[in-house]
């Protein structure tokens, strides 16, 4: 009798213990930006928007029954497709990660997912990889992103650029997946349009001199030179060797050359260059740009509401499929991402976790106002910018 109780007791210490383990364990997700590289000021808000949904989300309790989440930076450098292989899998491998949030150039993002994510089975959602190519690659259905296709964005960059009674451009790109996607999509669609491209050729990032791309590019005309790539790299180069030898005065800017560095570096210089990002209008915007300015980063930075979203999504997607597997967690974000349900707005996410462990539908809008269509990717909104006064002015949403 003693030894049955004395049994009954040791059972139930372990059971206890196990418990306390199971609250206490850890999920922990990796971040995978590119830290350094081509787009790094855009970076640091990205994952600030990220971090904060995940603060967000501890502090309301966690996931999975108390389970916290912890978020771990790995650099992918943006462009070196190996080196943001090896950092995913170095996550997935020596730290354990249950996701990756990333990675944030297109290029390396579709590495990450075919040599890590899809092999270990992980959920992978990217808050800003654009390619075209993306949507048709195989991903078990493991990989979402909250940015639209550049089959999209050239679209829009065409509307724009016709509107302003511009019909002769010149086109130069950042050699990788996200420039020639773009570079293609926008020609299409402006060719389509009525438009014509004088010339589009492609330039290397870390050169110290673009002047022989830029003498290309005037030889051909054209009333602006539409400018695809990042602002912390070549398409700053290209845009200053064109301001130094007077090739060109207005530039179209993408996504990949908005920023403040932008601002920063070129004022009033290039005050007329226009261009577009992804946003949407959302009634509750303003609530986001305060929490990210009392977390102390830029929340007007493209896309860091993507960066929070995506992160939102991750952890919410887990706990309504009560399981980090990927599969599991995968098969729940679309569902949650749209209609029907109640609407979730950033800040929301505890009443979020409450309304998904009570089995309520939820619309998540968040901080992008999000809106998935198939293969899990943003429907597509812009917003139109334009350098006035050396400084970004939103102009209106498409």
């Amino acid at each position: 009798m003693k030894k049955f109780l004395l049994a009954t007791a040791l059972t139930g210490i372990a059971a206890m213990s196990a418990q306390a383990a199971s609250h206490a364990e850890t999920v922990k997700v990796g971040v995978v930006l590119g830290f350094t590289g081509p787009l790094e000021s855009l970076a640091g808000p990205i994952a600030g928007g990220a971090e904060m949904a995940l603060a967000e989300i501890n502090d309301a309790g966690g996931i999975l029954d108390g389970k916290m989440v912890e978020g771990i930076r790995a650099d992918a450098t943006c462009v070196d497709a190996a080196a943001g292989t090896a950092a995913a899998e170095r996550l997935v491998t020596s730290d354990g990660v249950a996701a990756i949030f990333g990675a944030m150039c297109s290029g390396t993002t579709g590495a990450i997912l075919t040599n890590v994510s899809m092999p270990n089975g992980i959920l992978q959602i990217s808050a800003s990889a654009t390619s075209p190519g993306l949507s048709t690659q195989e991903d078990n259905g493991l990989f979402f992103r909250m940015a639209p296709s550049d089959a999209r964005q050239g679209e829009v960059m065409s509307e724009i650029i016709m509107e302003r009674g511009i019909k002769d451009v010149a086109v130069t790109y950042t050699n990788n997946d996200y420039g020639s996607g773009l570079a293609d999509s926008f020609q299409a669609a402006f060719e389509a349009a009525g438009g014509t491209v004088t010339l589009s050729v492609a330039h290397e990032d870390g050169k110290a001199d673009y002047s022989a791309e830029v003498g290309s590019l005037a030889s051909a005309g054209g009333d602006a030179l539409v400018v695809i790539g990042y602002v912390d790299q070549g398409g700053s180069g290209v845009i200053q060797a064109a301001l130094d030898t007077g090739a060109f005065e207005t530039f179209v800017l993408p996504d990949g050359m908005i920023g403040t560095a932008l601002e920063e570096t070129f004022g009033g210089d290039i005050d007329g260059s226009f261009g577009q990002n992804p946003s949407v209008q959302n009634e509750r915007a303003e609530e986001f740009l305060g929490m990210a300015e009392a977390a102390g980063f830029d929340g007007t930075s493209v896309y860091s509401r993507e960066g929070y979203d995506s992160m939102a999504l991750m952890l919410l997607a887990m706990e309504a499929a009560g399981s980090t597997t990927g599969a599991d967690a995968a098969a729940k974000v679309m569902e949650l991402a749209n209609a029907p349900g109640e609407k979730i707005y950033a800040g929301e996410l505890a009443k979020a976790l409450e309304l998904v462990a009570a089995g309520t539908d939820i619309d998540y809008v968040g901080a992008s106002a999000v809106e998935l269509v198939e293969p899990g990717e943003a429907s597509g909104g812009y917003v139109e910018v334009e350098m006035e006064g050396g400084k970004l002015v939103e102009k209106g949403f498409r």
